[in-house]
């Protein structure tokens, strides 16, 4: 034995005890984007004993400003974050088990990635994966933390399966306004900051740590900071966690749904639940990275990535030059979250 994690050791909540607890983690990072990838190297860092990565993208030359693990050659290449992650991660702790999985998260996959895991952390872009993960890790009693970011603002929060309230409890209480990366930006000292949480909370919990049910929230850039103990939140009728639970967004129902159109290179989209757009906001978000944007009382028309995209109120959009599902839902997260 050398002395790489001596630092750590020292650091009396962990100790020697809490390293051979790490040694023995199991963590699975869900997405491998900004916070996936800062959430990653700090966990291969400092010792955990596997560590799987699931995702569905690769590597583009705009994440190279805030994805610390991808080099400009990934970028070239086009390669599978998950992969690309792995290949780094490696060089950096080749001790570490890594797994790499490409793939896109949803129902029929979601409880065999994370069966036999410790821990979960959230590093998705959208809110129906997280909806997803959260009952997957009630089912199987796996604690989730949760974490997002955009712009300068971030929140986090720990799901611990019949501790606290889960994140269908809080859905009323989380802020939503549509803003992703892609339409608004986001800087790279949020990142840090919402992963660093995360990775601390799994710290504290395979060391034996109890997590406090408290949602976070902090603007870097505003200099503003939040917490909120949520234990007043759950929700005993709650579909999720409550008395009865029936996990509804593991069902096929509570799915986003595809449908290539026939002849017209067009995938259309329905949310599992209907929205209710601004179209008039969202047309000014897209000014920066849309072209030909259009909009009237009844949907809004845009260029992005070569793709044209047609958005309605209620949600439902269809993504033109492609016969892809995965691709369509990979342009309209980026474009709704």
């Amino acid at each position: 034995m050398n002395d790489r994690y001596s630092r750590q050791q020292l650091f009396s909540p962990i100790g020697e005890e809490g390293q051979k607890k790490l040694q023995f983690a199991r963590v699975i990072i869900m997405g491998a984007g900004a916070l996936g990838s800062a959430s990653t190297e700090m966990l291969v860092r400092a010792g955990v004993g596997s560590v799987t990565i699931v995702d569905r993208d690769y590597v583009e030359w705009s994440n190279l400003q805030r994805q610390q693990l991808y080099r400009e050659e990934d970028a070239i290449n086009s390669l599978p974050k998950a992969q690309a992650a792995k290949t780094r991660l490696k060089e950096i702790n080749r001790d570490v088990e890594i797994k790499s999985i490409v793939t896109d998260i949803n129902c029929s996959n979601i409880e065999e990635l994370i069966k036999n895991q410790t821990i979960i952390i959230d590093a998705t872009d959208n809110f129906e994966t997280r909806m997803l993960m959260n009952d997957a890790a009630l089912k199987y009693h796996i604690p989730f933390i949760f974490g997002a970011c955009v712009g300068s603002y971030g929140l986090t929060y720990p799901v611990i399966p019949g501790k606290t309230p889960c994140l269908n409890c809080l859905l009323a209480h989380l802020p939503y306004n549509g803003l992703t990366c892609d339409t608004v930006g986001v800087i790279g000292p949020i990142v840090q900051w919402v992963a660093a949480y995360q990775v601390t909370q799994v710290l504290k919990y395979v060391s034996g740590y109890e997590l406090e049910p408290h949602l976070r929230s902090f603007d870097i850039w505003k200099n503003e900071h939040a917490e909120i103990n949520v234990a007043s939140f759950k929700n005993h009728q709650c579909e999720s966690c409550g008395h009865q639970p029936s996990l509804p967004y593991l069902s096929y129902e509570r799915q986003m749904k595809t449908a290539v159109l026939c002849g017209r290179e067009t995938v259309q989209i329905r949310p599992a639940l209907p929205l209710a757009l601004s179209l008039k906001d969202l047309s000014q978000q897209l000014k920066g990275i849309g072209q030909d944007v259009k909009t009237n009382p009844y949907l809004l028309s845009f260029t992005y990535d070569n793709h044209r995209v047609v958005l309605f109120e209620d949600g439902r959009a269809l993504i033109h030059g492609t016969n892809e599902p995965t691709i369509a839902k990979a342009i309209y997260h980026r474009i709704i979250g």
